[in-house]
């Protein structure tokens, strides 16, 4: 049994095909099924139930599988730390979509300021993509703005944000200086995907006040979102950091709530097991110190109770 008897296991567990598992690592079907046999003949286990077509991981599978991951991303940390001695040192970095669009690129620049020789690869999605590539050793640090929820990753708070609700500056709403929660649910709403760190905050806060949303759009791009709540008159829940320019050239007019219960940071992320390298050193030295205060703390808003 060695590594690669791992990584085909993982893969025909994650796909539930040992047709898909050939293809990526261009071998024949018997060769996956026969990596398998050989894998329960080693434990003496039944790692998957033969269904018809269909394969299901059994419990002693599970377990392993669980095993497998770590001692997988363990083995890709040493060749990757072995086989970069002498060559360019890199970087890969996963960020949120909020903090892809407001923050990402003028941390990767300061960055570069004092680590030019270092090589980055940015990756932009959710929350829940984030936290899947960093334990499957595919990105190296994140930041984001969600909930992260496995154990194995270590969170850091570094950089203060808050939620608000955003209308144009024709809604009825616009230019109030208080606004009651229950009024929300007359209105049509534009939110974040599922998945997004955003969205959940915000449902979050709609099901302890028993609010009824009406979700007329579900959008991917901060960009987007905000066309769609300048043109359509709709309501959205995004971060201050997105709309800051558009509230203060009048566009926009956003209301945050007046206990402050949707002020959220950005937080570092990486695996318990990971080495950290200059570059990622380096990197969370950059998130730390980046300045907090900005002009997000004196946007003009209303209230929200």
């Amino acid at each position: 049994m060695d590594i690669r008897h791992l990584k085909i296991f993982i893969s025909v567990a994650e796909t539930g095909s040992m047709s898909a598992t050939a293809k990526t690592f261009f071998i024949t079907q018997p060769s996956v099924s026969q990596v398998i046999k050989e894998l329960e003949n080693h434990y003496h286990l039944l790692l998957f139930e033969r269904l018809g077509k269909r394969l299901f991981i059994t419990p002693a599978g599970q377990q392993l599988l669980n095993q497998a991951h770590i001692v997988v991303r363990q083995f890709d940390a040493l060749e990757e730390s072995f086989s970069s001695l002498g060559s360019k040192e890199a970087i890969r970095i996963g960020s949120t979509i909020t903090v892809g669009a407001c923050l990402l690129t003028s941390l990767i620049t300061d960055f570069k300021q004092s680590n030019p020789n270092i090589d980055s690869f940015s990756y932009v999605n959710n929350t829940k993509m984030i936290e899947e590539r960093l334990l499957k050793a595919e990105l190296d640090i994140g930041l984001v703005e969600g909930e992260i929820k496995h154990p194995d990753l270590i969170i850091e708070p570094v950089i203060d944000d808050y939620l608000v609700i955003a209308c144009s500056r024709h809604h009825h709403f616009a230019g109030r200086q208080e606004l009651n929660a229950q009024e929300l649910e007359k209105e049509i709403f534009v939110l974040r995907e599922e998945g997004s760190g955003t969205r959940e905050l915000f449902i979050d806060f709609a099901r302890s006040k028993d609010l009824t949303l009406n979700i007329g759009w579900e959008v991917t791009s901060p960009e987007i979102i905000k066309t769609i709540v300048i043109q359509n008159k709709c309501l959205a829940a995004i971060s201050i950091r997105l709309i800051a320019e558009e509230v203060q050239a009048g566009e926009l007019y956003a209301f945050r709530h007046q206990d402050s219960i949707w002020n959220r940071t950005f937080d570092l992320v990486y695996h318990k097991d990971k080495h950290l390298s200059p570059a990622m050193s380096d990197f969370m030295e950059v998130a730390r110190n980046y300045d907090n205060t900005g002009s997000v703390t004196t946007i003009p808003s209303g209230q929200l109770s």
